[in-house]
């Protein structure tokens, strides 16, 4: 038999994540392409979650998630960013931010339907928009601050204009949409009556002052905006694969059906953990950036002493070089740095759909100190550009 698959995903190719990372394990590699922290995370938030192994029930939770937890969201976004959400109508807990991104975009596009993806992207979106029959409109944002163009964004709108997804901030690329450029989109939206799908899991980790605007705050978005958060984030726990969904009620209603037939529910006790975690007071958030800010200054100094273009970085655990525009490319470049020196990192081309930008490279900086130290000395013998 000659199995059959869906070209969607069966057409893809390895991604390069996984190559990088096979790469690092194969060869002893410093792997800085991947983008988890070094650590376990808070010990308060891992003792919460395993506490309630013993105190909570450990059967099917309710599919919206667990009150506790529904409760903390809405009043940790009512305190952190201003949202008024009703814990029991307006939020749901899911099983990681990509299966929020997955349910919303199954619920709410219809075969044909127009989706206006910013490029670089995420790369489960474009697979996830054509699963659901979407037709993707690129808006492709450009180096070094990849903000938002108005003349792009009227070639990209039209009137079947469904769904638009906003990364902000921004990963690959490591910066904060303005409110300029988040009114702009805004308007857009409305104009064309879209749904805004705002994939905000970097939102507690913005650097030198800056503070996380929603879009769903923005006049004429609360009703239309989809805002999905990441507690594997929020508390350097990429594992636990917790995620947030807070929608109006008549959105998340189509969005509950969706998640009640992919995941269903979450783990009861990280969900218990998450709940304690979201209740701490406003130091930990500001330590914790600092923390990764102190790492991202780390790691750019020692770049830019060894003679690296480093771009600005204002969120993520993301930094980006620029390598230049010679023939060899952002894919030669990484593969180089990994097999001759000993260091992972991801082209940026990765993040594009035709590959429009080939002159950058994202390392990842949240690790210790002295895994960016090691990785600085492999570094030392690196050509700065090809």
């Amino acid at each position: 038999m000659i199995p059959r698959f869906n070209p969607v995903f069966a057409d893809l190719p390895e991604t390069v994540f996984e190559t990088m990372s096979g790469l690092a394990r194969k060869l002893g590699a410093i792997n800085l392409g991947q983008g988890f922290p070094d650590g376990q995370g808070p010990d308060d938030v891992r003792a919460a979650a395993a506490r309630a192994l013993d105190t909570v029930s450990n059967q099917y939770p309710s599919m919206m998630g667990l009150p506790s937890l529904r409760t903390a969201i809405a009043a940790h976004y009512r305190h952190h960013q201003g949202l008024d959400l009703d814990p029991e109508r307006e939020v749901m807990v899911t099983s990681g931010a990509t299966e929020a991104l997955a349910g919303a975009l199954l619920a709410l596009v219809r075969p044909g339907d127009e989706v206006v993806l910013f490029e670089p992207m995420y790369d489960a979106y474009l697979p996830l928009v054509r699963q659901a029959g979407g037709v993707p409109r690129f808006v492709t944002l450009k180096p070094p601050h990849f903000g938002l163009d108005e003349a792009a964004l009227a070639e990209a709108f039209t009137e079947r204009t469904r769904v638009v997804v906003l990364n902000n901030p921004l990963n690959p690329s490591a910066t904060v949409f303005s409110e300029a450029d988040l009114a702009l989109l805004a308007e857009f939206c409305c104009r064309f009556d879209a749904v805004a799908v705002c994939d905000e899991v970097w939102e507690h980790l913005v650097f030198d002052g800056r503070r996380h605007v929603p879009l769903m705050r923005l006049p004429g978005m609360r009703e239309r905006t989809v805002k999905i958060g990441s507690a594997g984030k929020i508390f350097s726990l990429t594992g636990w694969k917790i995620g947030f969904v807070m929608a109006a009620e008549p959105l998340m209603r189509g969005l509950s059906r969706a998640h009640q037939f992919l995941t269903f529910t979450t783990p009861p006790n990280l969900q218990e953990g998450v709940a304690y975690g979201l209740g701490k007071d406003d130091a930990y958030f500001e330590e914790m950036r600092a923390g990764f800010a102190r790492s991202r200054d780390r790691l750019s100094a020692g770049l830019t002493r060894l003679g690296f273009t480093v771009l600005p970085s204002a969120g993520t655990y993301f930094l980006s070089i620029d390598i230049g525009d010679g023939p060899e490319g952002d894919r030669a470049f990484c593969e180089r740095m990994v097999r001759q020196h000993g260091v992972a990192a991801i082209p940026i081309s990765a993040f594009y759909a035709e590959g429009a930008v080939r002159n950058l490279v994202r390392l990842c900086f949240a690790k210790t100190d002295a895994t960016l130290d090691a990785a600085l000395e492999r570094l030392s013998g690196m050509p700065h550009s090809v």
